[in-house]
């Protein structure tokens, strides 16, 4: 390792900023553009800060002790407004550096509170401490007190679990594991574990099978191994921006989960079908789907497969990915169907890109990033595209 000193280009997509030695490339990370740092940089592209030496104007104290130690949070040090910015820059950069994708209108942005907006989050547990881990590191970073960006219930739950560390009934082999809440109950999930963790654990901590979401839209049932968006602020307007404003005969949501997008959908158009491979969210959709006494036709399969046996295509495809993005199958199955409007709501750029330069045929007619995740480089894209 070396000391050097840099003058800081810009951010790019992953939450570092880019300098250059000698014309190599070094990522950097907890800098903001237009500042010289020094720092540590060996044969890997990623250097660690030593100092700031210069700092740029905009920068602002970040609200956690644990920011730049804890590898959850990237953006700290910056404020919202300019964290909105830049990552608006980084879409348009990601879509025409991967995709080669010129869009040169404008991107719409949606965002919320910057902070206490998470409702689910991993923690590490090691050594009888509980917390996050540091960035590219197995190492453990013990959060003590509360992480600014999870909601209050999910801080409360942070500190139960904390001080059941410590209680002999706690199963010393479990090594990560997920809490989510609607800010009233909460889902337990162990993640990482030596051994399978016994029924009496999750009656211990009180943990739901099955937590009810409430939304603007309707209630979702959420099981220990579903899905659900993470930002409690955002929910309703990530399914608004999503959804086209006029309905019709028929509409595919691919990717459905428990149905967060399928059962607006089934206020919009005759007939709907919500494909999802998972059979826990899947079971989750159909219920979710029959309280509310909306029609929702559930295929439990792969969205390759169910493409591949579809006949006729409907008149809107939304599809909301995992972070590998649609894939090469996919794509050309879409191709092939033409639907006359797709929507994909995608959370990584760069498999974004990837997606829209194979969807031939498409325009885009519009970009939103939507801000899921302040104060860390992961952003949502919802893409309108329409045939022709």
């Amino acid at each position: 390792m070396s000391h050097h000193d840099v003058k800081i280009d810009k951010w790019v997509y992953g939450g570092e900023g880019l300098a250059r030695i000698e014309g190599r490339v070094v990522l950097v990370p907890s800098v903001l553009p237009g500042e010289t740092a020094r720092i540590d940089f060996g044969k890997d592209v990623h250097a660690s800060l030593v100092e700031v030496l210069a700092s740029a104007p905009e920068r602002v104290t970040p609200p956690c002790t644990l920011f730049t130690t804890c590898g959850g949070c990237h953006y700290q040090h910056a404020p919202y407004e300019y964290q909105l910015a830049r990552k608006v820059e980084i879409l348009r950069e990601q879509l025409q550096r991967v995709g080669k994708i010129k869009f040169d209108g404008e991107i719409g942005v949606i965002s919320g509170p910057p902070l206490g907006y998470r409702n689910r989050a991993q923690f590490h547990i090691a050594d009888g401490k509980i917390g996050y881990l540091a960035a590219r590191s197995h190492k453990l970073v013990p959060v003590d007190g509360e992480c600014p960006v999870s909601s209050p219930r999910l801080n409360l739950a942070l500190a139960e679990m904390r001080d059941k560390l410590s209680d002999p009934r706690f199963p010393r082999f479990v090594q990560a594991l997920e809490i989510f809440t609607n800010e009233t109950d909460v889902q337990i999930n162990v993640i990482e574990s030596e051994r399978a963790v016994a029924r009496r654990f999750y009656e211990w901590t009180e943990s739901k099978q099955a937590i009810d979401y409430a939304t603007s839209f309707g209630t979702f049932r959420v099981s220990s191994k579903s899905f659900f968006q993470v930002n409690r602020f955002l929910v309703e307007k990530l399914v608004e921006a999503g959804l086209p404003e006029e309905g019709g005969e028929s509409a595919l949501d691919l990717y459905a989960g428990v149905g967060l997008f399928a059962l607006p959908m089934a206020r919009r158009f005759r007939s709907v079908t919500a494909v999802e491979t998972g059979s826990s969210a899947a079971h989750d959709l159909e219920f979710n789907a029959s309280r509310a006494g909306l029609a929702v036709k559930v295929e439990q399969a792969r969205v390759e497969d169910y493409l591949e046996r579809l006949q006729v295509a409907p008149e809107f495809v939304l599809a909301d990915p995992p972070r590998a993005g649609l894939g090469k199958d996919v794509v050309g199955h879409l191709v092939g169907l033409a639907p006359p409007r797709v929507t994909i709501v995608s959370c990584d750029p760069a498999t974004l890109a990837r997606d829209l330069a194979g969807l031939t045929g498409y325009q885009i007619e519009s970009l939103t990033m939507v801000d899921l995740f302040p104060q860390t480089y992961h952003l949502e894209t919802i893409a309108r595209l329409r045939r022709g």
